[in-house]
């Protein structure tokens, strides 16, 4: 398979807005849509999937899961979020490829598709674009051996493509990750599935749960050890091998990472008021929320409903208003519940009074780009004072921005941070790549210019 080209080639301006008024309409959570197509198509029977989100990542599991011989039918699509039906055979009636699996871009697609592979008796191979093919798999690699799958990738099995020859019947281990990773967890609890025996996952910083929380709805026990000090501390997750996945129909929360650029948006504009509708509110996803609210920004929540689907995913109504904010410190554990929203609370950094420092945020470097070097890049151009020292970031504020053209590196995130930023930067702000936002939100550039309407 030839390397595939870099998604994102459009570039787009964005001029200082003179204030933002409305309800920005929001992808479907992608942790959740990718985890709702795998588990429906380990699922014997129909499931139908609603609001999912309609980015490319989540695009390619759902084409990944449609070559093993799962039928994956969209049948509502709004240009933002998509309904599925999937029926499936089951994971015994999955079967081998006939050519490589394409990830495009997505890291949750080549991670969490291999714990599912390594429980399937057949050969596969997991490839993507430029920028996957810098991710680091070896995290993946060495507890799926261990369960006795066989897996191999390039440069001594540490870069994509990946090869998984699974097999149906593994062996259930007890493995302690190195770096707080969900992506990583559910991949073990995957191929746990097809195991013999009970196995266990344990992390040092409780990770997003959606896999666990899914699972169960699903008719498997997942047990949780919860952490014995009262700081924290380890957690570890346990499941029985051999137990078969009900088919559920899954409704998926609007992305709480999504919201993060709005509330940001709305926090550091001088006249904003922007409410985001049904935001999963996840105890393991909210980090950014209670971060911006210690920084001092104005967000109201109202619970919506109850939960969303069989999974228990809470829900809630956030308003945003024009804040005044204030740096604080960021510690690796607070780093790793909000690894994705990174680069936005950068942003909301470069306008809040004082110093904010950010701390062990080293995995940024193994995301769609170096999100430290982007980021530090990008708002330098835009005026900012930000300083890194190894994987610590120093945010001096508030900054006055200027217009000046930032380069997204192809990431997602990165051009929708450069894009806020442009909504209070002085003249145009101009972001190469821009159309690499689709990669989790397809109308992300129509919201924006809707907001300010």
């Amino acid at each position: 398979m030839t390397s595939l080209p870099l998604a994102g080639e459009q570039s787009r301006s964005v001029s200082q807005a003179t204030r933002l008024r409305g309800e920005p309409r929001l992808p479907g959570d992608k942790s959740i849509s990718h985890r709702a197509l795998i588990l429906s198509a380990l699922a014997d029977g129909e499931c139908l999937i609603t609001g999912a989100g309609d980015g490319r990542d989540v695009q390619a599991t759902a084409a990944i899961v449609a070559a093993l011989g799962v039928t994956v039918e969209r049948v509502r699509d709004d240009g933002l979020n998509v309904d599925y039906r999937v029926v499936s055979p089951g994971a015994d009636g999955l079967h081998e490829p006939q050519d490589v699996l394409d990830c495009r871009n997505s890291g949750t697609s080549l991670r969490l598709c291999s714990g599912m592979l390594a429980g399937l008796p057949f050969f596969t191979v997991l490839d993507g674009d430029v920028s996957l093919r810098s991710r680091p798999v070896a995290r993946i690699i060495e507890p799926l051996r261990l369960m006795g799958a066989a897996l191999y990738a390039r440069r001594s099995d540490t870069l994509p493509p990946l090869v998984v020859i699974g097999r149906p019947r593994l062996q259930a281990i007890d493995f302690t990750t190195r770096v707080p990773s969900a992506q990583v967890k559910s991949a073990i609890l995957l191929a746990g599935l097809r195991a013999e025996g009970s196995t266990t996952v344990r992390e040092a910083v409780a990770t997003r749960d959606h896999t666990e929380r899914m699972l169960r709805s699903r008719g498997i026990e997942v047990r949780r050890e919860p952490a014995t000090s009262p700081g924290g501390g380890p957690v570890a997750w346990t499941l029985e091998g051999g137990a078969r996945i009900a088919a559920q129909d899954e409704r998926v929360p609007a992305d709480p990472s999504a919201a993060a650029f709005w509330l940001v948006a709305g926090a550091i504009h001088p006249d904003a008021q922007l409410t985001l509708r049904a935001v999963g509110v996840n105890p393991t996803r909210r980090a950014a929320i209670d971060l911006l609210a210690r920084m001092g920004a104005q967000v109201g929540e109202t619970a919506v409903g109850g939960a969303s689907g069989e999974a228990g995913e809470p829900l809630a109504d956030l308003t945003v208003r024009s804040s005044e904010l204030r740096g604080i410190d960021i510690g690796p554990d607070e780093v790793a519940s909000a690894i994705d929203e990174i680069p936005i609370l950068c942003l909301a950094a470069t306008q809040a009074l004082g110093k904010t420092t950010i701390r062990g945020a080293g995995e940024l470097r193994n995301k769609e780009s170096d999100r430290i070097a982007g980021i530090a890049a990008g708002l330098r151009a835009l005026g900012a004072q930000i300083d890194v020292d190894g994987d610590d970031i120093t945010i001096e504020g508030p900054s006055r921005l200027v217009g000046s053209p930032t380069q997204t590196l192809d990431d997602h995130r990165l051009a929708m941070t450069f894009a806020v930023a442009g909504l209070i930067a002085s003249g145009s702000t101009s972001i190469g790549r821009a159309d690499s936002a689709a990669v989790s939100y397809p109308s992300f550039f129509t919201e924006l210019e809707r907001l300010q309407a």
